[in-house]
């Protein structure tokens, strides 16, 4: 790294650099504590350390297998998107009204969880309810390691709880659809200005009067593949930066979900399949009751999931059943 005088190289080197660290640390740790382990069997045979030596011994025999199965985790193969930051993608499913409510309430279960992690979020397009909440909501999620802590996000989002325009007290069921997209970096997607088409419109969602008077949305549509992307801040610069990120994003996704679908095999050992239209979870507000169906994991803290306090005691249990499969599959190459 100190050789490195280009930006993108030290940029580069910085991220290998943080990703191998930790593996060289642990490692390290590891032949530290096996190496005092022998030390401790060459003083065993001293009948006055003994006893001192056995429950020493112990106890690193306890520490030791935790040790090599942490390592062993940070060796097997990993998604190398883990760090990259991400799009978010929330869109009203069935439901009508209630589905735009809900869709807003998971936008700001996520917006609440990316600032206790620091992270910043930017608003790229939005079509608000006409009730309130979303038809769809997309933002851009910069930090380190969003894509790896959201990636299981992505399917369908269940709802069941009384609208607030029932009036008979019924409950009713909507959905809402999530989608993450790991951020694709310039080196990762190219893009030919050919296969371009942009526009610009006057947009129609809020933001004021000079954004409803003046042309300053974008939409670029990549032409070989027909995805469609819009960005309707008040920048018409800004737009299309953000619409081009989006659009890599997209077409990034869509590389690794054919990747991913030619190792259908190794698919079936990981926690979700990345099916937009898998339905993946159900927040119950009556029973305060939210529901992983993946994992079978439920929980009776759905106030403190939905504002985004406790969505970690959903992930990390998500992250954990990927890690076991992913060692699981290691152990098996061997």
């Amino acid at each position: 790294m100190g050789a490195a005088t280009d930006g993108a190289e030290i940029v580069k080197l910085s991220k290998e650099h943080a990703e191998i660290r930790p593996v060289a640390e642990a490692v390290e740790a590891l032949a530290k504590l096996a190496a005092e382990r022998a030390g401790l069997e060459e003083m065993a045979g001293d009948p006055d350390m003994a006893a001192m030596v056995a429950d020493e011994m112990q106890a690193l025999d306890e520490k030791l297998p935790v040790m090599e199965r942490e390592l062993a985790l940070m060796l097997a193969p990993r998604d190398k998107d883990e760090n990259a930051s991400a799009i978010l993608e929330v869109r009203a499913g069935t439901g009508g009204d209630e589905a735009a409510l809900f869709a807003g309430d998971l936008f700001r279960m996520y917006q609440r969880y990316a600032s206790l992690q620091g992270w910043k979020v930017e608003v790229d397009s939005v079509s608000e309810g006409e009730m309130g909440g979303f038809k769809e909501i997309i933002a851009s999620v910069t930090g380190d390691g969003v894509f790896g802590r959201w990636k299981f996000e992505s399917g369908v989002h269940r709802v069941q709880r009384v609208p607030a325009t029932e009036a008979q007290g019924r409950i009713h069921t909507s959905a809402a659809t999530v989608a993450v997209l790991p951020e694709a970096e310039d080196v990762e997607i190219e893009i030919n200005d050919s296969d371009l088409r942009i526009d610009t419109y006057r947009s129609s969602g809020a933001g004021g009067q000079h954004v409803n008077k003046t042309d300053s949305a974008v939409r670029i549509t990549h032409l070989p593949t027909g995805v469609v992307v819009t960005s309707s801040e008040k920048s018409q610069h800004q737009n299309r930066a953000r619409a081009m990120k989006n659009l890599k994003a997209r077409l990034y996704d869509m590389q690794r979900e054919a990747l991913d679908t030619a190792r259908s095999d190794a698919r079936k050992s990981q926690v979700g399949s990345g099916d937009r239209s898998e339905r993946i979870r159900t927040y119950n507000f009556p029973q305060g009751r939210v529901t992983d169906h993946r994992i079978n994991l439920t929980l009776y803290n759905l106030a403190r999931v939905i504002e985004g306090d406790a969505l970690d005691d959903i992930i990390k249990p998500l992250i954990a059943e990927d890690q076991a499969a992913r060692l699981a599959s290691l152990e098996e190459g061997y």
